[in-house]
């Protein structure tokens, strides 16, 4: 195995809930009101949709498609959903810092270094690194013919990743081993705060499927398990074969991914250098030295 390379969970498509448009001659993120399943493949207009975006919308009972049937590869909640601080070279797109809220790893001039994480909020280069939380979530949807590949959705929404963290959690307390052979939904809702000026905001849930109980759902997925076990289907040595694949890299996203995720959650996008502290207080002593 390439050393410092993270080995990831085989990706299909993506799943998102906003798209990037073109204004005044500048690609800007814009958000949707539902979910949208895309290949892994960029066109003019762009990313393709996946076939599968099409035969769920047809299975759809709503207009939108605001609802996914999904199951989650692995046992452990925090393999299916790796939640960080992060932040991004805004003009490379690679990764330069990632931390857990305790202590984090960082891209520096003297190389990758490990230093306490405080949060963005009491970090002193959060603003000028352009840190905030992005989680990265893997499920299987229905209909997919590869057993062992994913569907990644990608968020920076404090909402998204504190219910899926969550959800995530209750169900592997409750469904233990089995938790991937779950029944689940993928579910759009939406709220409104004083931040939103009372406009709605989506962010995404994970449900028992429609149609079935929890306890219903547990019991099939029991079943499913047992029977997985009885073919020879080892879901510990899953895990922890994903584990030791994402413990190969300091950063999970490539410099490539980081572009597509500047592109979609940063409206600076890639092309544009952040200001840098030193810029700031510079700025901040010619303006006190003006007339």
């Amino acid at each position: 195995m390439i050393e410092g390379l993270a080995i990831t969970p085989p990706v299909l498509g993506r799943i998102s809930i906003g798209k990037v448009v073109e204004r005044n001659g500048k690609r800007l993120p814009e958000k949707d009101d539902e979910f949208t399943v895309t290949s892994l493949v960029q066109g003019k207009d762009g990313w393709v949709h996946h076939p599968l975006d099409e035969v769920l919308r047809k299975a759809s009972a709503e207009k939108k498609l605001r609802a996914l049937p999904v199951k989650v590869l692995f046992a452990d909640p925090d393999l299916s959903l790796r939640a960080e601080y992060t932040a991004f070279n805004r003009q490379t797109g690679r990764p330069v810092c990632a931390g857990n809220g305790q202590s984090c790893k960082r891209r520096t001039a003297e190389g990758l270094v490990t230093l306490p994480c405080p949060t963005p909020e009491n970090c002193a280069v959060a603003d000028e690194l352009g840190c905030k939380p992005y989680g990265r979530l893997n499920v299987q949807l229905e209909g997919q013919e590869d057993e062992l590949g994913s569907f990644v959705f990608r968020t920076t929404g404090y909402n998204s990743i504190r219910t899926l963290a969550a959800r995530l959690k209750y169900f592997q307390a409750l469904a233990g081993t089995a938790l991937p052979c779950l029944p689940l939904t993928l579910k759009l809702r939406a709220k409104s705060t004083t931040q939103s000026h009372r406009s709605a905001v989506y962010f995404v849930d994970l449900v028992v499927r429609e149609g079935l109980t929890l306890e219903q759902a547990l019991q099939k997925a029991k079943e499913e398990s047992s029977a997985r076990e009885a073919a020879g289907w080892n879901q510990a040595a899953l895990d922890q074969a994903a584990l030791d694949g994402l413990k190969n890299g300091a950063f999970e996203d490539s410099e490539e991914e980081g572009e597509a995720v500047l592109e979609e959650f940063y409206s600076a996008g890639p092309a544009q250098p952040a200001t840098t502290l030193a810029e700031k207080l510079e700025a901040k002593a010619t303006a006190g030295s003006a007339p």
